[in-house]
């Protein structure tokens, strides 16, 4: 998982990280952290080639969750984003979530396209959102009501 991300991130222009993280970076968001709902990962051959979480945010109203997605380059548009919704809305729902919040970067638009394509819809926009070195990418949040 730290190997997708860090692939992700080195190509950049699609996540909010911007520094390569650690295995301990990885367990602590997706896979043990308090906040954490559920994560899924989707596997070829031994080989993990993406994963969603969906954790609790204090930013977010009470009964939302607020979810990530990260597929390895190269394998993306191929359904490996759906297969892992299709597994973390019945998760979410049983935790007694509502509503799953995705905040993606305005550039992203690979990001952009597949979050409208399993439903979620526009609710919020930060145009001035910036990168730590300054570079103003903009954020739009999206919802999906479960």
């Amino acid at each position: 998982m730290a190997d997708i991300l860090n692939c992700i991130i080195a190509i950049g222009g699609t996540t909010t990280h911007q520094h390569a993280v650690t295995i301990s970076n990885v367990t602590k968001w997706y896979i043990n952290g308090p906040a954490l709902i559920t994560c899924h990962v989707a596997e070829l051959v031994d080989a993990v080639i993406g994963f969603q979480a969906v954790d609790r945010s204090t930013a977010l109203p009470k009964g939302w969750g607020d979810i990530a997605t990260f597929v390895a380059p190269g394998t993306q548009a191929k359904g490996i984003g759906a297969s892992l919704f299709a597994a973390t809305q019945s998760v979410a729902q049983a935790a007694g979530l509502q509503t799953l919040n995705a905040t993606i970067r305005a550039d992203n638009v690979p990001g952009l396209a597949y979050y409208a394509r399993i439903g979620f819809t526009d609710y919020a926009h930060d145009p001035d959102w910036a990168l730590a070195d300054g570079s103003r990418t903009g954020r739009i949040s999206r919802r999906f009501n479960l």
